[in-house]
């Protein structure tokens, strides 16, 4: 690992901030939907479904931050016992360009790919879609 344990934890401080910072946001967006304030015209099932899309949207996008703020705790969490850095799945040294690209990584590219094939991506949408 070419970082020092300080400089890693920086790049994670700052990519929660990154995070935290587009969750407020969204939770601001969704304060001041069209969906929340009174209209003055009735909308039509266009505008409506497109709504509910939006919504859906702001919704993954929130569960994909939280997500991701508890990849960073972890691999916090690996910093402070000595683990960053090294796959969670077969224990090889994970490529410091990856740490670079994403420095919450747990596993080698082909731990993580074999991961994702075993574990698909469940897209949930809220029940009004």
């Amino acid at each position: 690992m070419t970082k020092n344990t300080e400089q890693w934890h920086r790049k994670l401080d700052e990519r929660a901030a990154e995070l935290e910072s587009e969750l407020r946001t969204a939770k601001a967006d969704e304060a001041e939907a069209p969906t929340r304030t009174p209209h003055v015209q009735v909308p039509d099932t266009v505008d409506a479904a497109e709504e509910r899309l939006r919504g859906a949207l702001r919704s993954a996008e929130m569960d994909r931050d939280v997500a991701e703020l508890r990849d960073i705790e972890a691999a916090r969490e690996r910093l402070r016992n000595g683990e960053f850095g090294t796959c969670v799945d077969c224990g090889v040294q994970i490529p410091a360009e990856r740490l670079n690209a994403m420095p919450a990584s747990a596993r080698c590219v082909e731990c993580q790919e074999r991961y994702e094939r075993t574990h698909p991506i469940e897209i949930r949408l809220p029940p009004a879609l």
